[in-house]
C-alpha cells in the first residue's frame, strides 16, 4: 500500500479548484488530477452550485479553424507556447495560466455581456491536438502572426483571419441585432 501525500494531495485539490473556477469540464478535471470522480464531483458542486455538465468533449480540429474561434485560439496557443519555451512551465500550470492570461486580453477588448468565444475546455483540447501534431501554427504573410492551421496543410502563402476576413464574418450579430429592434415604421 503506496503512502498518500497529503501535500501533493492539497496540490491536487487547489489545481481542481482553480480548473473548475476557470470553467473545466469533468474529463478535463478528471485527466489533469488524481481526484477521484466523487471528489471531484462534490468539489464541482459546492464550488458551481450546481452538477457538471454532462455531454462528450469537442474532439474535431476543424472548430479552430473557422475564423472567430481561430483568431482565439491562435492568441490562446502563442501564449501557452511562449510560456512553455520562456517561463518554465508545462502540463497543468502552463494551461491555467495561459488560459488566464487569454482571459485577460479578451477582458479588456470584450463588451460587458459578450459570450465567451474559447473556453477553457477548448483550450485544453486544443493543446491536446498540438501535442499529437495534429494541428500547427503557420505564418501570415501579410501581418506575420503565427496562426492554427493543419499540420500538413500547405501554408506558404497562408494569409490569417484578420488580413483576409471573410465575406460573411461578423454578419450574425448584425442579423441578431436588427431582430432585436421592433419595426418602427409606417406601412
Amino acid at each position: 500500500m503506496s503512502k498518500k501525500s497529503v501535500m501533493a494531495e492539497a496540490n491536487e485539490i487547489k489545481t481542481a479548484i482553480e480548473l473548475i473556477k476557470l470553467g473545466a469540464r469533468l474529463q478535463l478535471l478528471e485527466s489533469e488530477t488524481t481526484l477521484s470522480r466523487e471528489r471531484l464531483l462534490n468539489l464541482y458542486k459546492e464550488i458551481k452550485g450546481l452538477s457538471p455538465p454532462k455531454g462528450m468533449l469537442p474532439f474535431s480540429t476543424d472548430w479552430f479553424l473557422t475564423w472567430q474561434p481561430n483568431i482565439h485560439a491562435s492568441l490562446f496557443i502563442n501564449i501557452h507556447k511562449y510560456l512553455v519555451d520562456h517561463a518554465g512551465v508545462s502540463g497543468v500550470v502552463a494551461l491555467i495560466k495561459a488560459y488566464k492570461l487569454y482571459l485577460e486580453q479578451i477582458q479588456f477588448h470584450s463588451k460587458p455581456g459578450d459570450e465567451s468565444v474559447f473556453s477553457l475546455t477548448r483550450a485544453w483540447t486544443l493543446v491536446r491536438f498540438f501535442d499529437s501534431k495534429m494541428l500547427a501554427t503557420a505564418c501570415c504573410v501579410k501581418c506575420g502572426g503565427n496562426f492554427i492551421v493543419h499540420a500538413f496543410d500547405l501554408s506558404d502563402d497562408y494569409q490569417c483571419g484578420l488580413c483576409h476576413i471573410p465575406s460573411r464574418a461578423g454578419k450574425t450579430k448584425k442579423v441578431k441585432a436588427n431582430e432585436s429592434i421592433p419595426d418602427m415604421s409606417l406601412t
